[in-house]
Order: C-alpha cells, then structure tokens, then sequence
C-alpha cells in the first residue's frame, strides 16, 4: 500500500493578496532606487542580480530570492526590515508584568 498525499489540498494560499504585496514591495524597491537616481544596471550590480532579476523585483515576481531581497535591504541600509519578518507576536500580559515590577514605589516626604 503506497500513501500519497496532496499537500496542495493541505492548505490555501490566497495568491491574489501575496501577489499584491509583493507587487507593493517592488514598486516601493523602484521607487528606492529612482529616488537615488540609480540605473537599473547599477542598482543591479550593487545587489549582485542581473537586471531581468532586478526587473522581477520591481515588478513583484514571487519567484525572486530571498537572499536578493536581503542584498537590496542591505544595500538601502535597511536590513532591520528583515526583523519583522516572522518576528515574535507582541505578549501585552509579558509586557505589563514586566513594567509593573520595574516600578518602585517611593515614599513620600514628610513635611516638618
């Protein structure tokens, strides 16, 4: 007995709404690069892709590497970005436990 599992039916990816922040992510990489008035070739250059790569980037192309998006981030001084990727979500109880038990109660003077 063989055991064959479709892991397309494992899961749905909404596509059209990945599709569109990668879209918004290479238009803001174009809008980068124009506002330092680089060439497509040497922006391409400094990154280390090839300008048919850069052109997928600032058109959104999923197929893109990640390593050529974090050499872009790096290049824009922007490499804290990656951070927020898959970053820990935000405990508020951790938070507040923390700030309630930094807090030092001081007394108050007393007036002669």
């Amino acid at each position: 007995m063989c055991n064959i599992v479709n892991y397309n039916l494992l899961y749905w990816v909404n596509m059209s709404s990945i599709d569109e922040k990668l879209k918004g992510l290479g238009a803001r990489l174009l809008s980068e690069r124009l506002r330092r008035n680089e060439s497509r070739e040497i922006f391409a250059a400094r990154i280390g892709v090839s300008r048919p790569t850069l052109r997928k980037m600032e058109s959104g192309d999923s197929t893109v590497l990640i390593g050529h998006w974090a050499a872009a981030l790096d290049i824009l001084d922007r490499t804290d970005d990656l951070d927020a990727i898959l970053a820990l979500p935000e405990d508020l109880f951790a938070k507040y436990e923390l700030s309630k038990n930094s807090r030092t109660r001081q007394r108050a003077r007393r007036h002669k």
